[in-house]
């Protein structure tokens, strides 16, 4: 009798949810609008600004370690180190990266519905599932020196590349922990964790290497394990904080039968989401790869470089705005606020085009200097001042589209975004790229145009499916999705 009386309970629950919430959200947006974008201003840039800390942060291990292996004084260790980090960026980092995406969904709608017990449950997950990614891509990087070799790289560089990246597979497994747990503090706007432990590793990291490189003997392949070293450093941190922090309580990360039921779930996420990650990322590898075929190519590749690394850096503010924008609008979807939702929407982009605005007039003003950071060369100093207007149009479209890319993170689009940024990228971008480089011959200029139209399609789409969505209907088919989880999770008898 008490097990039907629960099994009616239950299922008048799944009932009435949907039109309680759709109830709920017609009711949301009484704050007046000018108060409202205010308040959200303040949470987004309260969030925004310390994950700019955290993923520089973690950007710059790599580069601590290609400095100090650039002191040894061994051109074929630093050309081995340069090779086999963009090979592991493409092969690796970036799958990994983009997979835990999902996790600004999963967590984000779910701590928005406050059930906190799934939000550790998606975690743990989202580890496993990350650790098992990790084993086919360890496999390829032992076989780094015969690959780089089948594009005709030279045999010593490539020996110098796989002695890396087999001494990098600690760090590529310890990043897949590292992002599952960032996404774990990130969707609970926990932000104080991610910075300090992230900027105390690399705080640490450079004494490590520096020892490693120099010290210990093992020279270019120290640096990598000092990146290994580091990455665990900053995992263990966050795994005593999560342990023992009253703020973690409610949400602990728990290894259970119930964390390999949502794998199935997860990759429904996972794939899409490193799909439209990776498809943007390996566009621009593939620019420098494009530039060497170019006459003249090491003024092309170097300028080409120049620009790239520019953008990069600079992606790392659009970037953690995009964050915050997951985070907020996949905690009021899932909390049924559509309202919201759209409020954060509008407050991401509007900080959006005035960063790039910002940005763009900055480099405009100090466009005759800008290339005396990377380069004494006159000819490359002139020819990334050339670069400038190219460069800003570029910024202007990252940062929208860092923004927009953390709205489809957060309202559970990644499958939209994967397509748009294949077509975008692959069907716009890299043969625009390639008319303009080679067949109108405009060099470096023509491939960065091409690139910046395809980033330009993307912005465009995104923008459309953005402005088009219909936040009541995600905000209810975020909840129905949550309590349709919460009956599987009731019917395999893990609650």
């Amino acid at each position: 009798m008490e097990n039907s009386t629960r099994e009616v309970c239950f299922n008048n629950k799944e009932e009435v949810a949907a039109p309680l919430l759709l109830k709920k959200s017609i009711n949301e947006g009484v704050v007046s609008s000018e108060s409202a974008f205010l308040k959200e201003l303040k949470r987004v840039s309260s969030m925004a600004a310390p994950m700019v800390a955290v993923t520089v942060s973690q950007y710059l291990l790599q580069v601590v370690s290609l400095m100090m292996v650039g002191h040894l004084g061994v051109l074929v260790s630093f050309s081995g180190v340069a090779i086999a980090s963009s090979f592991a960026e493409v092969t690796g980092f970036s799958v990994l990266l983009g997979m835990a995406g999902a996790l600004e969904t999963l967590c984000g709608q779910t701590y928005g519905a406050e059930e906190f017990r799934k939000l550790g449950n998606y975690t743990s997950c989202a580890i496993i599932t990350l650790i098992l990614v990790c084993v086919p891509i360890t496999l390829m990087w032992i076989f780094t020196d015969k690959i780089l070799m089948l594009f005709s790289q030279d045999p010593a560089i490539s020996h110098a590349a796989r002695a890396y990246c087999i001494h990098l597979i600690p760090a590529l497994f310890g990043y897949a922990v590292l992002q599952s747990l960032i996404r774990y503090f990130q969707t609970q706007s926990m932000i104080f964790p991610m910075v300090f432990t992230s900027i105390a590793s690399l705080c640490m990291h450079v004494p490590i290497c520096w020892f490693l490189v120099f010290k210990s003997g093992m020279g270019h392949v120290g640096a990598a394990l000092a990146i290994g070293i580091s990455y665990w450093i900053n995992v263990i941190a966050l795994g005593f904080y999560i342990q023992y922090s009253s703020a973690c309580s409610k949400t602990k990360i728990v290894f259970s039968r119930n964390a390999l039921l949502s794998i199935a779930e997860f990759f429904q996420y996972a794939i899409p989401s490193g799909l439209m990650f990776c498809f943007e990322w390996w566009s621009f590898e593939l620019l420098t790869l494009l530039a060497g075929l170019l006459p003249n190519p090491q003024l092309e590749t170097s300028v080409l470089s120049v620009c790239l690394n520019i953008t990069t850096l600079h992606y790392f503010i659009p970037y953690a705005v995009g964050a915050s924008a997951s985070t907020r609008v996949s905690n009021e979807l899932g909390a049924g606020n559509p309202k919201s939702a759209q409020g954060a929407v509008r407050v991401v982009v509007i900080i959006g085009i005035a960063e790039a605005f910002i940005v763009s007039t900055f480099f405009i003003f100090f466009r005759n200097i800008v290339g005396y950071a990377y380069s004494n060369d006159e000819a490359v100093v002139d020819y990334v001042a050339s670069m400038v207007p190219l460069l800003c149009m570029s910024v202007s479209a990252d940062s929208i589209m860092g923004t927009l890319s953390g709205v489809a993170r957060g309202g559970g689009f990644q499958q939209i975004g994967a397509y748009v940024n294949l077509g975008a990228y692959y069907l716009v971008g890299v043969p625009l790229a390639l008319f303009l480089g080679f067949h109108q011959q405009l060099k470096a200029k023509g491939l960065w145009m091409g690139i910046i139209s395809g980033s330009c399609v993307q912005v465009i789409i995104l923008a459309v499916v953005t402005a088009l969505t219909d936040w009541q209907k995600e905000a209810t088919k975020a909840r129905q999705r949550i309590v349709e989880r919460s009956i599987k999770t009731h019917n395999n008898g893990l609650v």
